[in-house]
């Protein structure tokens, strides 16, 4: 991510992937955070519980900046129980029309049991689509390309949604330089 000031070096670092399938909802993070070519920390938790477990958040960028949007969706779910659409694009108009939340720098990955979100601060509540097996993957940060299409490539396999997501996320340590294999799971 490219910091606002020249003087500060790109901080990258960041893989999470949701996976749902037969009922069950999982998102993954890795634990690397990189400032340039360095790993500072092989251990940071990006993914957090919500709402009393029944919802579970990733988030990818500025960690101060995402910590401040876990924050507001936390309070657009007490604001909308067990309506994670309406909380999720609450937070996004938010987001797009607030001029302090404009310039923050991250986005999020957010699941329940029965749906995914990534959120965007563009103003984009996107849900993937389902695979032929019914199963729905999708992927943010520096390696999020790689773990989705490991993702959507074993989603139709007889695999459970955790296995899919340590595996998908196994493959996109191995290609992504700023992603390591320190993983953090959720399941719901």
């Amino acid at each position: 991510m490219q910091s606002n000031s020249s003087s500060f070096p790109d901080w990258h670092g960041t893989t999470i992937l949701a996976v749902r399938k037969n009922g069950s909802t999982v998102i993954a993070g890795d634990g690397q955070v990189s400032m340039g070519p360095t790993v500072v920390k092989g251990n940071a938790r990006k993914v957090r519980r919500l709402a009393g477990g029944k919802v579970v958040a990733g988030f990818a960028g500025a960690t101060a900046d995402a910590f401040t949007l876990i924050e507001r969706l936390e309070a657009k779910l007490e604001q909308y129980p067990d309506q994670l659409a309406r909380a999720c694009v609450d937070l996004a108009k938010d987001w797009r029309t607030d001029r302090y939340l404009r310039r923050l720098e991250a986005m999020l990955l957010v699941a329940d049991k029965t749906a995914i979100y990534t959120v965007t601060g563009v103003g984009d509540v996107l849900e993937p689509g389902e695979s032929l097996g019914g199963g729905a993957v999708a992927a943010i940060g520096s390696g999020g390309n790689y773990a989705l299409a490991a993702g959507k490539a074993l989603i139709d396999l007889d695999l459970s949604a955790e296995d899919i997501a340590r595996k998908a996320m196994g493959i996109a340590a191995e290609i992504c330089v700023y992603t390591n294999g320190n993983l953090t799971v959720e399941s719901l």
